[in-house]
């Protein structure tokens, strides 16, 4: 199958072609002819799967075959986070560059004004977090009489941090003659009731993520906390690591592996939820054209992050929820390529090790890394020739001293 078979207008052709578009992916080939219908959409599918073109495909096909001159806010695309605005805007930019289809990404964290007039220009697709959304709503500068398609992406993830409520004022405001597309990882009950309210009669679409567990190659390395830096560094120093995303717990631990980092002169960048939205910018900016060459992200900042080419995760701590390795892990070994997740154990670690792999339900392999020896202690134990020198030239010192 390829893209031709979906009797697409020839300009957005043009732009899957330039994109480097072949075949479709399995969401992309059970979606698209599905949304082209009309149809609503409840789809199951990752990040890396190539959801994003399913749903922008087809809502940019409907806009191109309906021919209206005047520009309006046509198509609503939610998203959990300003990132993953940032990509989906960059992707439907790519995908309308041969038309005059308007697009603009709407999210926190920058100013207002020039969010505005994208709003006030009669932006076609517009791809908003909801909590800036309802801000320019507040302000009245969003009007969304002509929408005809609504997308909400990764629905599973806005609900964990708190869209719902948000959510469910968006679409209060919005027409009830429109095409809804609901994508999320899971399909667990807060989603199926989120789908009940905001599609009619959907059809399901579930694919298997492109990175299974199975596909990834893991290993456990079982270190003190201490050595924890010292081992990331000796595990960088293998060449294959190209492009690698670690994973902290927290933002002043992610902050201090980036300083270690660089100290090792290797090059690094941060992301998370205390950085500003250009320095966020950058950093992904930075690691996906290979100008760092390793990005360290909390949970929560690494969220809709969607690079291509990831060699290598490392869960630097543990996650603390067993299913969060799974999601950590799959950021590698993306459309079909080869990646490697390895995970730094401390002996405090074990407990939620054992869990991990009762989700898996398969045991993960232990490695050692040369030079970092599990069991050594924090400060070097002295000998017993180290400790008589030490007391004898104490003596020394004291008789030295007792004699001015």
């Amino acid at each position: 199958m390829n893209f031709n078979q979906f009797s697409l207008d020839a300009r957005l052709q043009k732009s899957i072609a330039a994109l480097g578009f072949q075949e479709p992916t399995p969401i992309q080939a059970a979606t698209i002819p599905v949304a082209l219908t009309g149809q609503d959409i409840l789809g199951s599918a990752e990040t890396g799967t190539g959801k994003t073109a399913a749903f922008l495909i087809p809502a940019i096909q409907k806009l191109l075959a309906q021919n209206v001159a005047q520009h309006s806010l046509r198509v609503l695309i939610l998203v959990p986070t300003r990132e993953l605005a940032l990509q989906v805007a960059e992707q439907a930019q790519a995908l309308v560059r041969h038309t005059d289809l308007r697009v603009a990404a709407i999210y926190g964290g920058v100013g207002m004004v020039n969010q505005e007039q994208a709003l006030k220009r009669r932006t076609d697709i517009v791809i908003a977090t909801p909590g800036r959304l309802q801000d320019h709503m507040n302000r009245g500068y969003v009007t969304f009489k002509a929408l005809q398609v609504l997308v909400l992406d990764e629905a599973d993830r806005m609900l964990d941090v708190g869209f719902l409520p948000a959510i469910r004022r968006i679409v209060r405001e919005l027409p009830h003659e429109r095409q809804t597309m609901l994508f999320s990882a899971t399909l667990v009950a807060e989603i199926l009731s989120l789908a009940s309210e905001v599609t009619r009669k959907p059809a399901r679409i579930a694919v298997e993520t492109t990175a299974t567990p199975q596909a990834i190659e893991q290993a456990l390395f079982t270190v003190g906390e201490h050595q924890k830096t010292e081992a990331l560094q000796k595990l960088l120093a293998d060449k294959e690591m190209e492009s690698v995303l670690v994973f902290a717990r927290t933002k002043h631990r992610a902050d201090k592996i980036v300083r270690h980092l660089k100290k090792a002169n290797i090059r690094a960048d941060v992301i998370h939820g205390n950085r500003s939205q250009n320095q966020r910018v950058a950093a992904l900016s930075a690691f996906r054209n290979g100008k760092a060459r390793v990005l360290v992200a909390t949970d929560i900042a690494a969220r809709g992050i969607d690079v291509e080419g990831i060699s290598h995760v490392v869960n630097y701590d543990v996650p603390m929820q067993a299913e969060d390795y799974v999601h950590r892990i799959g950021r590698t070994g993306r459309a079909q390529a080869v990646g490697s997740a390895y995970t730094l154990v401390t002996p405090l670690d074990e407990p939620q090790v054992k869990k991990i792999e009762r989700v898996l339900n398969q045991k993960l392999p232990r490695r050692r890394i040369d030079g970092i020896e599990p069991s050594a202690s924090m400060f070097n134990q002295p000998n017993a020739d180290a400790i008589q020198q030490y007391i004898q030239a104490n003596r020394q010192r004291k008789m030295a001293v007792a004699a001015r």
